[in-house]
This record gives C-alpha cells, structure tokens and sequence, in this order.
C-alpha cells in the first residue's frame, strides 16, 4: 500500500467512527495496521474501533500500546480508563481517568472523573 492509500484509509476509518460504524471501520483499518501498526495515532484509532464495537480486552490492548509509545498521552489514559470501567474494574479505570484529568484539567475529564467516582462510591455502599 502506498503512503497515500494508507493515508486514506486511515481517514477513511476516521470517518467511519465518526458515523458510528466501528466494524467497517476496523476493516478499512486493517492495511494501514500491515504498514504502520507502531504508529500511536493508528493504535488509537484502533483502539476506539475495538471500543465501539465493544471488543474491550482488544481496545484495552490498542491503548496501552500508545501509552508504550507516550505515557504522557492523556486522551488515551481517559479511553483506556473508559475501557477498564465498561470491563467493571472500577479501581483501575479510577486511576487513568485521574491521571488524564491531571494532564488535561478539562471539564469532560473533570466529569468523567466525577462519574466513576459516583460510580465506586455506589458500589461500596
């Protein structure tokens, strides 16, 4: 494949996640994984393919690849946390969702951190 034709399936992919189609998306995916698997953006994107097609064991291993690459990645921790919470561990989603949110202050990492909270303090009730 060349440069270009990965390019475009990589954006093509992109746009498929964007229209919910994760399954399609991870298909178109798939020759730009044979060029450039050690690519984070690609992992990532990956890994959000695996995610809404609920394939979490698959997505958690996608974000921990781009976190090999940078562990400073802080969107990746806040989707890697969002994995481990739809898997149920609760602690370990807990504690990438902190780290994102002290990378990134943003309001949705706030509240994403705030649910999972909520979502723990439940749970040891």
């Amino acid at each position: 494949m060349t440069t270009e034709g990965t390019v475009e399936a990589f954006r093509r992919a992109e746009e498929l996640l964007t229209q919910r189609r994760p399954l399609e998306a991870l298909r178109v995916i798939q020759p730009v994984l044979d060029v450039d698997a050690d690519k984070p953006s690609v992992q990532l994107l990956l890994g959000r393919a695996y995610f809404f097609s609920a394939q979490l064991r698959r997505a958690e291993r996608a974000f921990l690849r781009v976190l090999e690459f940078d562990p400073s990645d802080h969107y990746a921790r806040l989707v890697l946390g969002r994995t481990l919470q739809r898997q149920g561990r609760l602690d370990e989603a807990r504690a990438q969702i902190r780290l994102a949110a002290m990378m990134c202050p943003s309001p949705a990492y706030q509240e994403a951190l705030g649910e999972i909270n909520a979502h723990i303090a439940t749970r040891d009730m």
